[in-house]
């Protein structure tokens, strides 16, 4: 064989190579994405159980003081026990939505109480639950942006095709903010 021949069976194992590496490639970067978005959502979930875990505590604490809410601390204790048989994300989103809702019209009921607020107990719960919900907007946030991420390049010509190889066509639902969020809510004193 001469030495042309050689350089063609060469630069044709190189492009084979090259070709290889790159299918490879594009099926391991659907794959991070997505585990990308496992693991966002994953955080999500530990802070809001960190929530589900602190509301029966604020519960208690606020029952003594305004009895005769029960049906808000009813709803809440409805939700927490719907958010541990939530089984889908956006099972999970919708209740986390629903239990902010209910979470704000708790810190109504406080505002009509001072003696609630004036109480260590409360505003230690208070302060955890604050930050709580912060690390959930931060955690939501990173969610999102891992969901777009992996959403973009499913959406991608060649992204499409990687996700069909590995069997990721469905997009990943994002964690949007609750209808009532949008409302301006009213302050009166």
């Amino acid at each position: 064989m001469k030495a042309g021949g050689y350089i063609a069976i060469a630069v044709i194992v190189v492009i084979a190579i090259a070709g290889i590496a790159w299918y490879i490639n594009g099926l391991n970067t659907v794959v991070r994405l997505h585990e990308s978005v496992g693991a966002a959502w994953a955080q999500v979930e530990t802070q809001l159980q960190r929530r589900y875990d602190l509301i029966p505590n604020l519960v208690n604490t606020v029952k003594g003081y305004a009895g005769h809410e029960k049906e808000l601390f009813s709803e809440i204790t409805r939700l927490r026990t719907s958010w541990a048989g939530a089984r889908t994300k956006q099972e999970k989103i919708e209740n986390a939505k629903a239990m902010e809702g209910v979470l704000a019209r708790l810190m109504v009921v406080v505002e009509n109480y001072p003696d609630l607020k004036a109480s260590e107990n409360f505003r230690t719960l208070q302060a955890q639950i604050e930050g709580t919900e912060n690390r959930i907007s931060v955690e939501r946030k990173r969610y999102n942006d891992a969901v777009r991420a992996f959403n973009t390049y499913q959406r991608e010509v060649l992204g499409g095709f990687f996700a069909k190889r590995k069997g990721l066509t469905e997009p990943e639902p994002y964690f949007e903010a609750a209808p009532e969020a949008r409302e301006v809510p009213k302050v009166e004193f």
